[in-house]
């Protein structure tokens, strides 16, 4: 039954609702890198900063027991990011998960969430150089 304080509540409420689906709309690794060339898009680089939500696939992982995977807009059961900066492929995006990473298999397709980060860095652990990433990210 709809009341007039559960209609009030619910009307309050809907504004910040639709503000944090939009901040967290999926995005396809793809559409973080200009069609042309290698650079960032307008999109990848207005949302710098913020929580967005990405669809991909888990490459497989360069160590074990990692809090860190590479996330690739097609299944890859190879190495697809074994370049330097200047080679960085335009359709994978690095991941660094809130915990240890279960590795997914290659053609299992997965949703990671977590803020974006922009510029080169290079992985203390593994020496991987990333140039776009998700921070503080979880999956399923």
């Amino acid at each position: 039954m709809l009341t007039r304080r559960s209609f009030l509540i619910s009307a309050a409420a809907t504004p910040l609702a639709t503000s944090a689906r939009a901040e967290e709309e999926m995005i396809k690794v793809r559409d973080l890198y200009e069609r042309r060339g290698n650079g960032l898009s307008e999109l990848a680089t207005g949302l710098e900063g913020k929580r967005i939500r990405v669809e991909g696939y888990m490459a497989p992982p360069l160590k074990a027991e990692s809090n860190f995977f590479v996330l690739t807009r097609r299944p890859m059961a190879v190495c697809p990011f074994c370049e330097t900066e200047a080679e960085w492929p335009n359709d994978i995006l690095a991941v660094y998960a809130k915990r240890v990473v279960e590795v997914t298999p290659f053609n299992v397709k997965i949703v990671t969430s977590g803020v974006l980060e922009l510029g080169a860095y290079k992985d203390p652990d593994t020496g991987f150089l990333s140039m776009v990433r998700l921070a503080d990210a979880s999956f399923a």
